[in-house]
């Protein structure tokens, strides 16, 4: 289970809702670099990178997530798997 914590007191409705679409573009990035990592044995960071980059310019709510979030997001699941390995 990933645990995510956001700290804001008295937010507004849309502060809260762009945090959820925030959470739930990682979570799209991070399933897509699992689905492509079970695709293709063998990948590594630059594989996940370019494939951040490929997300971004094809889905919009990709591109709202600055380019570290979404490496971040896919080399945490590479390096989750890797573990078990």
């Amino acid at each position: 289970m990933i645990v995510r914590e956001v700290k804001l007191l008295n937010g507004t409705k849309e502060q809260y809702q762009a945090f959820d679409d925030a959470i739930r573009a990682a979570q799209f990035i991070r399933n897509k670099a699992v689905r492509y990592w079970i695709d293709n044995q063998g990948v590594g960071k630059a594989d996940l990178y370019k494939l951040c980059k490929d997300l971004a310019a094809e889905f919009d709510f990709a591109l709202k997530l600055n380019s570290a979030a979404r490496q971040a997001s896919a080399f945490h699941c590479l390096d989750f798997y890797l573990k078990f390995l």
